[in-house]
């Protein structure tokens, strides 16, 4: 095959294995992410996510993790949902989980693909490669930008304008020298949709996320408890957060019908009811959330995000099966039992706390018995 053919054939062979967008990148081609990490790191806007600091050289470059390198190829897959990922705000005793999240566990199914491609390339033209998707430290949207797949918009998620804000991203690293294509052009304009839609303030500004009032970050990788001030923001979603991405105008241009199948919506996951997942022991999460990315979380955090959910709820069926959590051998789990109680039965919570408060064996619990009030 001529050299010059290669990059077509490329992404030929991409959109054939179900890759609904692939680009190609200089290595050395997003020159600007390692200081904006290193500043977003700087201001502590990681939260908790240790990780993101321990490996700062590597992330900061495709270099820096893999000295070889000389090209990126940029991939993208498409999940686009087909209804309104924000019609569950008005079911408060139902659990709203992201989009991405209702089917199989994208690192499987994307990583299967891009290893499927780097053996393509490798019969073809040779070289050395790596495929990386989301769990190593890569900038994946950055690069993506580099490679034309889209932007990084105002959420600094990538935005395409032929698939909106739905895409599972991967990367190939090649030393392969490999014709790059245009950067994606920012095409935001004025637009503050994003910003404005998202419940905890988490856009201090545009282009910049704090993670720590993110609710994807706080229902996913915070381990602790959900700060106070921040949990009647999250209402009744229980996993990850869509709001930034559904309200983009960009989405209009993206059809459900690209997504990959096995990304589609299990009907247990869709909507599932905050009574039915508060009622599950270990086994039965393990069972319920099989081949999904959930199930990463572990239960003990999931109870956590579904008693806050609870506790927005208003719904005062809920409150058996939250007193129920009072007695969780979590801490974390008990004292979001705890708040989610003082939201939902005030009188029930004053009683408990009299036999309950000074038996509890843990500074945080106690701290929310003494503080639990629906004004709170």
């Amino acid at each position: 095959m001529a050299t010059e053919s290669l990059p077509q054939a490329l992404k030929n062979e991409a959109a054939r294995i179900g890759f609904a967008a692939c680009g190609i990148a200089r290595a050395d081609a997003a020159p600007r992410s390692g200081e904006r990490l290193r500043a977003w790191l700087a201001d502590g806007a990681h939260g908790d996510m240790i990780w993101m600091e321990s490996r700062a050289d590597q992330r900061a470059a495709p270099a820096g993790l893999w000295p070889d390198v000389r090209s990126v190829i940029a991939l993208g897959m498409s999940y686009a949902p087909g209804g309104d990922p924000l019609k569950l705000a008005a079911e408060p005793e139902a659990g709203r989980i992201s989009v991405y999240a209702q089917g199989a566990d994208y690192h499987d199914l994307v990583k299967r693909k891009l290893k499927e491609l780097a053996r393509w390339l490798v019969a073809q033209a040779g070289g050395d490669l790596k495929v990386f998707v989301d769990t190593a430290p890569v900038m994946e949207k950055p690069l993506a930008e580099a490679a034309g797949l889209g932007w990084q918009g105002k959420h600094t998620n990538l935005v395409s304008r032929e698939h909106g804000s739905w895409l599972f991203l991967g990367a190939i690293f090649t030393t392969l020298e490999l014709a790059p294509d245009a950067a994606g052009a920012q095409r935001c304009g004025s637009c503050d949709a994003c910003q404005r839609a998202c419940p905890t303030d988490a856009f201090p500004a545009p282009f910049r996320l704090d993670a720590r009032r993110c609710i994807s970050y706080l229902t996913i990788e915070h381990k602790g408890p959900i700060p106070r001030a921040l949990r009647k923001g999250i209402g009744n979603r229980i996993y990850g957060c869509d709001d930034c991405l559904a309200v983009c105008p960009w989405n209009k241009f993206a059809e459900a019908g690209a997504a990959n199948l096995a990304f589609a919506p299990r009907a247990e996951l869709s909507a599932p009811m905050l009574a039915d997942l508060l009622a599950l022991d270990d086994a039965g999460f393990r069972q319920l959330f099989a081949g999904s990315p959930i199930k990463r979380i572990g239960r003990d955090r999931m109870m956590r995000n579904c008693l806050v959910a609870a506790g927005n709820s208003g719904a005062a069926g809920l409150v058996e099966t939250v007193r129920a959590h009072l007695d969780d051998p979590n801490p974390v789990v008990r004292g979001a039992a705890v708040w989610a109680l003082g939201r939902l039965d005030e009188a029930m919570l004053g009683e408990e706390r009299k036999s309950r408060l000074h038996e509890e064996p843990d500074e945080i619990v106690r701290e929310e018995w003494l503080l639990a009030s629906p004004s709170l």
